[in-house]
C-alpha cells in the first residue's frame, strides 16, 4: 500500500519530472485522501485506504502558508517554477477554489511574479462554472484523459461519479477551445487477474482523435515513477513512450515525456 500523503497546506518544493522546481499546495485534508477518481496507480493509495478525519484548510488558511513559504523561499535565494495545486487527491473539490486561485496569483504576482501556477486535476469537476473559471486565470491547467473507452476509466480511474464518461469528458475538454495541458499515465499490467494496457492501438488512435478535438496547446504523458497501491502494475518503456509521443508530434502537438 502506498502511504504517500502530504500532511502540509503547502509542501516542497520539490523537482517535478514534468513541472521542474514546483512548490505544492494541497486543498485536502491532511490525514488522507478526497477524491472523485479511485486510481490503481495513485500514490496517495485507494480511497478506501485513506479515510480522512480533518477538515479542508479554510481559504485564509491556505493564503497564510502560501505567503510564510515564499517569504521563506525569498529568503533562503530559492526560485520556484512553479506553484502546482495537488496533493491528497482531486484539488478542485474545495468549495473555495476560486477565491483560493484568486489569493494564489495575487500572492505569486508579489512575490515571484515569472513563476506559473498549475492545477493537476482529473477532469471529473468541469461542469462547475466556478472551477471552469478558476482553471483558465491560471497559465497550467493540466487535466487528466487516460483513455478514451469507458471501460478502461472504469477499470483504471474508478471514477465515483455515475455520469462520468468519455463523451462527458471529452466535452468539457473541448470546452477550454485549446487553452488546456492534457496529462496521460500509460502503463500496462494486471488489476485483479485481468489484463490493463491502455497502449492498445485501439486507444492510442482514439486518444489521438480526441486530441485533435480539444487542441491542447501541450501534452504531458508519463508512466509509473513511485510506488503504486495496486502491484501488479508496470511502467510503459522509453521506446513505447516515445512512439507515441511521435504520433501526436506527426499532428502538431507539442508533447513532454516523463519515462
Amino acid at each position: 500500500m502506498s502511504t504517500r500523503i502530504f500532511h502540509e497546506i503547502v509542501y516542497g518544493p520539490v523537482h517535478s519530472r514534468r513541472l521542474g522546481v514546483s512548490l505544492g499546495v494541497n486543498l485536502l485534508p491532511s490525514d488522507g485522501k478526497l477524491c472523485t477518481f479511485d486510481c490503481v496507480y495513485c500514490e496517495c493509495g485507494r480511497n478506501a485506504e485513506r479515510h480522512t478525519h480533518t477538515k479542508l484548510p479554510s481559504r485564509e488558511e491556505v493564503k497564510t502558508a502560501l505567503v510564510q513559504k515564499l517569504i521563506e523561499m525569498k529568503g533562503n535565494g530559492i526560485v520556484p517554477n512553479v506553484i502546482t495545486f495537488a496533493g491528497n487527491g482531486e484539488p478542485t473539490m474545495h468549495p473555495a477554489f476560486e477565491s483560493i486561485i484568486d489569493d494564489a496569483i495575487a500572492t505569486r504576482n508579489e512575490f515571484f511574479p515569472d513563476a506559473k501556477i498549475a492545477v493537476l486535476s482529473n477532469s471529473t469537476t468541469l461542469d462547475k462554472e466556478s472551477v471552469f473559471r478558476a482553471l483558465n486565470k491560471i497559465e497550467d491547467n493540466i487535466m487528466k484523459l487516460d483513455s478514451v473507452l469507458d471501460s478502461r476509466i472504469q477499470q483504471m480511474n474508478a471514477p465515483n461519479i455515475p455520469k462520468f464518461n468519455f463523451a462527458r469528458l471529452l466535452e468539457q475538454l473541448c470546452r477550454f477551445n485549446g487553452n488546456v495541458i492534457i496529462q496521460t499515465m500509460f502503463l500496462k499490467g494486471e488489476i485483479e487477474g485481468v489484463k490493463v494496457d491502455n497502449t492498445t492501438e485501439e486507444e492510442i488512435s482514439g486518444w489521438l482523435e480526441a486530441l485533435k478535438q480539444i487542441k491542447p496547446k501541450q501534452i504531458m504523458i508519463y508512466t509509473i515513477d513511485r510506488e503504486t497501491p495496486v502491484k501488479t502494475l508496470y511502467k510503459v518503456s522509453r521506446e513505447e513512450m516515445e512512439k507515441i509521443a511521435n504520433r501526436a508530434r506527426t499532428l502538431g502537438f507539442e508533447v513532454s515525456i516523463s519515462a
